[in-house]
This record gives C-alpha cells, sequence and structure tokens, in this order.
C-alpha cells in the first residue's frame, strides 16, 4: 500500500507544538442563553430568600428618619408572628430577584462576548477555566487531545478592560431594573409598615387605582441611577480584586491568575472562596457610594406626591434631615448588597465553570463556533 494513503508521521526529533499556537483564531467557545437565565434564576432564587429578612428591615429603616433598627426589630420580633414578619414580601423579592438576575447575568454574558469578541482574537474570549482546556483539543495538524488542564484562575467570565466591566455591568443592570420596577414598587410598598396592603394583588390594584401604571415606575431614576453605577463599579471591582486575592490567599502571581491559560491549578474551593471574597468587598465599596440615590429611591417609592421627583426628594431630605438621612439604612444595606452579590455571583461562576468544563470535555451541547 502507497505511503501517501498514510498519515505522515512526525519525526521522532520534532518537538509538537504547544497547544496553544494551533488554537484556530476565530475559535470561541459559547453556553446557551438559556443556560445563563437559569443559573442567574437559581441563583437570585437562593439569595433572595436567605437575605429578605436584612431587606425588610432596610425599608422600614429608610421610610421615616424617626425609624431606627433596633425600634423596628424590637417591633418586628415582640409580634405573634415574628418569624413570618420577618419574611413579608418574600414572594415579590423572589420573583423580583430571581428574574432579575436572570435577565441580569444574561444580557452581561452576550454584552461581555460581544464587547470581548469585538476587541480581541476568539481565543481571549475563552475564561481562564477553560482556555487550557480549549486548546488541549487542538494538537499538530489539528487532531483531538486529551483534555483535562487544570484551571488557573477563579474566572470564569471573559476578560475585558475596566471600561468595559463598568459599560457592560450598567447596560445590564440598568435595563433588568426598568423591566422589573413594577416589581420593585410592589414589593418596597407591601414591606413597608406605611400600607396596610393584605396581598400583593390588593397593593397592585390599589397602585393601578391611584396612580396609574405610572404609579409602577416610582422613582425609577434614583433605581437607574443606583443601579447602574452599582453594577458597574462591581464588576470593575470585583475583576480586579480576584487576582489579587487569589495571589494573596494561594500564593498565586497576577499573571497567572489574570494572563496564563493552561498552567497552574485552582480548586473548586479555592476559587469560590476567591469569589465569594471578592464580592464581599467590591459589593461593600460599590453600596456605600450608592446608598443615596438607594435612600432617595425608596421615599420616592413610598410617598411619590410628596417628594415628586429625584432632584426634589434628595433636596428635601436634606433639607429637612440632614445629609445623614441620605445613609440610612446603609449598614443594612452592605451587609445584604454584600452577602447577596458574593453569593448570587460565586453560585453563578461555579455553574458556568462545572457546565462549560463538561460540556467541552464530553463534547455535548456547548460547541466550538466559527464566528
Amino acid at each position: 500500500m502507497s505511503n501517501a494513503s498514510q498519515s505522515p508521521t512526525p519525526s521522532s526529533n520534532s518537538a509538537p507544538k504547544p497547544p496553544t499556537e494551533t488554537l484556530p483564531p476565530n475559535l470561541v467557545l459559547r453556553t446557551p442563553i438559556s443556560f445563563h437565565f437559569l443559573a442567574g434564576l437559581s441563583t437570585g432564587v437562593i439569595s433572595a430568600f436567605l437575605l429578605q429578612p436584612a431587606d425588610l428591615l432596610k425599608t422600614r429603616v429608610q421610610q421615616s428618619p424617626s425609624t431606627t433598627l433596633f425600634s423596628t426589630l424590637r417591633s418586628i420580633t415582640t409580634s405573634p408572628n415574628a418569624v413570618r414578619s420577618l419574611w413579608r414580601g418574600t414572594l415579590p423579592s423572589i420573583i423580583r430577584t430571581g428574574f432579575g438576575s436572570a435577565l441580569y447575568f444574561t444580557g452581561l454574558n452576550a454584552l461581555r462576548e460581544g464587547v470581548a469578541k469585538g476587541a480581541t482574537p476568539s481565543s481571549a474570549l475563552l475564561p481562564a477555566t477553560l482556555a487550557g482546556a480549549a486548546a488541549g483539543m487542538q494538537g499538530e495538524g489539528g487532531e483531538t487531545q486529551a483534555i483535562g488542564t487544570p484551571a488557573t484562575s477563579s474566572s470564569s467570565l471573559p476578560k475585558l478592560s475596566n471600561s468595559a466591566n463598568l459599560f457592560t455591568g450598567a447596560v445590564a443592570r440598568a435595563s433588568a431594573g426598568f423591566v422589573l420596577m413594577p416589581l420593585t414598587v410592589i414589593k418596597v410598598r407591601y414591606e413597608s409598615s406605611l400600607y396596610s396592603y393584605r396581598s400583593l394583588w390588593g397593593a397592585t390594584g390599589d397602585i393601578l387605582r391611584k396612580e396609574g401604571v405610572r404609579g409602577l415606575f416610582s422613582g425609577f431614576g434614583a433605581t437607574a441611577v443606583r443601579d447602574a453605577p452599582y453594577a458597574g463599579l462591581y464588576v470593575v471591582g470585583y475583576e480586579k480584586l480576584k487576582p489579587t486575592l487569589g495571589a494573596f490567599l494561594y500564593g498565586r502571581t497576577k499573571e497567572e491568575e489574570g494572563k496564563e491559560r493552561g498552567n497552574g491549578v485552582m480548586t473548586t474551593s479555592q476559587s469560590a472562596t476567591t469569589n465569594f471574597l471578592s464580592g464581599v468587598l467590591a459589593a461593600g465599596v460599590a453600596t456605600a457610594l450608592t446608598n443615596p440615590f438607594d435612600a432617595v429611591k425608596t421615599r420616592l417609592q413610598l410617598m411619590p406626591g410628596r417628594y415628586g421627583n429625584l432632584v426634589r426628594a434628595a433636596r428635601m431630605m436634606v433639607r429637612e434631615e440632614g445629609v445623614r438621612s441620605l445613609f440610612d439604612g446603609l449598614a443594612l444595606r452592605i451587609g445584604r448588597k454584600a452577602m447577596s452579590s458574593a453569593l448570587a455571583w460565586t453560585l453563578y461562576e461555579e455553574m458556568v465553570r462545572k457546565a462549560e468544563r463538561k460540556w467541552v470535555i464530553g463534547g455535548g451541547e456547548r460547541k466550538m463556533q466559527r464566528l
């Protein structure tokens, strides 16, 4: 048989090319949109349920200058149904936070992949958790090789610049916030002691009857001004902190954590710890910077007739109650947002990490696609 029909055998003296050199320049790995939606939904539901008491206490504290955390907590805990009272408004919180997280993570993933695709080679789209595995799929001549390169980073996201992180985070959060604004208004009114709504349907009907559809969007300006910067600052801080904390906790250099692909090891527990602590710190800073907008937003949603709009509400609060009123509920909000964001992002990234490695290695739904 002619040798022409046989595949050439590499010379024993020729060294194989590094896998990363043969990765096609227009190769990108994609997870289905439905996966990001379901991952965001599940993480949002879990965090909303666990942290509902903190959200309710924050609303009560922000509704009036005479309300304190201690008096509010004492009033609730001494009531006949203390536990049930602490979880009042859980259903709208779960719906709002669950679907809000689903829309947010779905939109954020699409935006990040779009921005990264336009700014860098497609191989840069691969998160560090999979870049080594993807590179390992292509050997010399394009043949399939073994996959199983350990993760080098705690991140399951494409690496972007600070400005791109700020932009994508802000746009994704503001868009999700607008869609779910009616649920936010209903939730805040239902949690507040200023209203005696017996059901969510009763709250919705009362708002529509007295204020019309516009009432369901009360405080959207303040919410957008709060959420867009918060989400943008959070993503920037979160992505910056992960390599720094990875180096601090596990002795990894920033180059290993943020740039290398396919070298080094980061276990599931290490990546989860790094992501969670990064989320707590990033959320704490972003929350403190945006709390004035949250305080104004709460007043607008509870008493839109009195406060009118964002600027008027802020001026009235400062004039009547001082600058301190803009930071009412800050401690509660930092605690809740830090835990909520850190929990949601950690669970989301771990779900993405495990699913991507399973699909790539198993050759399942997630496909190598040419752009």
